[in-house]
């Protein structure tokens, strides 16, 4: 998902691409960034189920030693066979849910970081801007500041990922326009030799 992501962004970064290409590259870098922040919901989603399934194991293993702690109390050795069965049957479950919870939260920050930049990515790309070496840069023309601190403001609040898609396109078009705007301002100055 990422890859394609890239390609686009590098696509789009060409200087000789035209304008309907580079909005067609637009296109598909929001599409990928969409399923980007959907991807990120199905795993913070399986993050909380393997909690819940941790704590579940949790109380169950709590239980076996109880029941445990009673049966050798009355020294009930069939009670206390079976108890110690299951202890040992939760306590890996456990140890396993643990280790799967730590995997899914290591993937989930990189995935967090990986969307994070391509967010930054977009909306610089959006706003006319360049990527150099893998950050953010500013592009010939620049990147319209209040554009992409509208863009950050809208990703950092929370809202869903179609309204910030969309907000970032807002901001981008209007710093494109505006760029623009200058571009053609410049072209008449060189034409009129001032």
């Amino acid at each position: 998902m990422f890859e394609s992501f890239r390609q686009a962004l590098n696509e789009l970064m060409d200087r000789a691409t035209p304008p309907e290409v580079r909005r067609e590259g637009l296109a598909r870098m929001k599409d990928t960034l969409v399923m980007a922040r959907m991807g990120l919901d199905d795993l913070r989603k399986g993050v909380t189920i393997t909690r819940q399934r941790l704590d579940a194991e949790l109380r169950e293993l709590e239980t076996m030693r109880r029941r445990k702690g009673l049966a050798t109390g009355i020294n009930d050795q069939e009670t206390l066979a079976l108890a110690e069965k299951y202890e040992m049957h939760h306590s890996e479950r456990a140890d396993v849910l643990r280790r799967k919870l730590e995997a899914q939260e290591a993937e989930l920050a990189i995935a967090e970081r990986d969307v994070g930049e391509m967010t930054a990515e977009f909306t610089t790309a959006m706003a006319g801007g360049s990527v150099a070496g893998g950050s953010v840069a500013g592009g010939a023309l620049g990147v319209d500041r209040a554009a992409r601190a509208e863009a950050d403001a809208v990703i950092d609040n929370g809202t869903n990922v179609a309204d910030e898609i969309d907000a970032i396109g807002r901001a981008g078009a209007r710093a494109a326009r505006e760029a623009e705007a200058d571009r053609q301002l410049a072209e008449l100055k060189r034409r009129m030799g001032k």
